[in-house]
């Protein structure tokens, strides 16, 4: 009897470390952005030159399941910020192209990470960008560095902008690709809540 009686309690015992291990392993990690840490530079061909300029980040929160690999949250980049360092073709693109007075985000909203988050690991997410008050699919090849909490993403990514349905600011005399290249540094914690 109380033999059974041990056995029962090793298996119960077992059964809980078990179930407390696997909740631990499948729980949701956060990833925080540090704004300040951050870097949006952008490239943009044109006649004779290319046109460099940067945005700031403004925010960002991503949850994500690394079993399931459902995430949510969003990062946003402050329209308004944009510059490339001519007054004159700032001001032409934040009141003709990015109407940033009327659509001051830029977001990424991410829906599904295939991958480990880990040093030295690439994953795919797949995810909503919003621009000029529009939403568009995008799947990005995200590399990755880790160091304790801290986590370093680094994004490439092409945003055909005139499909997107923003204006073409080429003029009679300067002409500009309908793509621009985007290059993310995003630095943040993660933690397990």
């Amino acid at each position: 009897m109380k033999a059974r009686l041990r056995a029962a309690k090793r298996v119960h015992i077992s059964l809980s470390v078990l179930t407390l291990a696997t909740a631990a392993f499948g729980q949701q990690q956060v990833f925080k952005l540090d704004p300040a840490k951050t870097t949006v530079q952008l490239t943009l061909d044109a006649t004779l030159h290319a046109v460099h300029g940067s945005f700031k980040a403004k925010e960002g929160e991503v949850r994500f399941d690394p079993q399931s690999g459902e995430a949510s949250g969003r990062i946003v980049i402050d329209a308004t910020s944009g510059e490339t360092g001519i007054d004159g073709r700032d001001h032409k693109m934040h009141k003709d192209v990015l109407e940033s007075s009327k659509y001051p985000e830029i977001s990424f909203a991410p829906t599904h990470i295939v991958g480990t988050i880990a040093d030295g690991s690439t994953v795919q997410v797949e995810g909503t960008f919003r621009v000029h008050g529009t939403d568009h699919p995008l799947t990005l090849s995200v590399p990755l560095e880790r160091k304790g909490a801290q986590l370093t993403a680094k994004l490439h990514f092409i945003i055909p902008y005139v499909d997107w349905g923003l204006r073409n600011p080429s003029t009679f005399v300067l002409r500009v690709s309908k793509e621009v290249s985007i290059d993310v540094v995003a630095v943040g914690n993660v933690t397990s809540p």
